[in-house]
């Protein structure tokens, strides 16, 4: 037994457990595999569980779950998150100007494109769109320099626009007044 009370036990329960949605919607979002979030979460709670006794109590309890999440993520994924961010790098130069996204779109349909993004884009837009953390909270949680944080957001939110774009132009839906324009002139 890792606590000798159950006060300390009861503490983590408390501390820890509301989170445990939010930890394995955003596992899922970034492995892409229920079954492999499931091991992932249980393996945060595990080692959350583990070093409860360094915890500061009155601190931020989900972002320190985030923190472990994303070193476990971090460690097991270094290799596919360093060559799918080279990738998309490689094309950004060549991306078009920012399309609107029109309302019609469906969650499902935002879900399917944020599934699209690189990992490295992905964590950042999750965190910072999904489960609302703070630029600061991000770049502490992933140990990133807040830049590259803004930047990735920037850069995930511009591909996750382009991705609604093309499922909206498959529903027949998001043709702009410049499009309206090119059709009278």
């Amino acid at each position: 037994m890792f606590f000798k009370s159950t006060a300390g036990l009861e503490g983590f329960e408390a501390a820890a457990m509301p989170h445990l949605t939010a930890l394995y919607r955003t596992a899922k979002f970034l492995v892409h595999n229920p079954a492999e979030a499931e091991d992932l979460v249980q393996d945060v709670y595990l080692e959350a569980l583990k070093s409860f006794h360094r915890f500061q109590p009155g601190t931020n309890c989900k972002a320190w779950l985030f923190s472990i999440l994303f070193h476990r993520l971090h460690h097991v994924r270094r290799r596919l998150l360093k060559s799918s961010l080279e990738d998309t790098l490689r094309d950004q130069d060549s991306m078009a100007a920012e399309p609107p996204v029109p309302q019609e779109i469906r969650d499902e349909n935002i879900l399917a494109a944020l599934d699209q993004l690189p990992l490295a884009f992905r964590e950042i837009v999750v965190m910072a769109d999904v489960e609302e953390f703070s630029y600061m909270e991000v770049a502490d949680t992933l140990k990133l320099p807040l830049g590259t944080v803004m930047s990735r957001l920037s850069r995930g939110r511009k591909l996750l626009r382009e991705e609604l774009s093309e499922v909206a132009k498959s529903y027949g839906i998001g043709n702009s007044a410049k499009d309206a324009e090119g059709e009278s002139a």
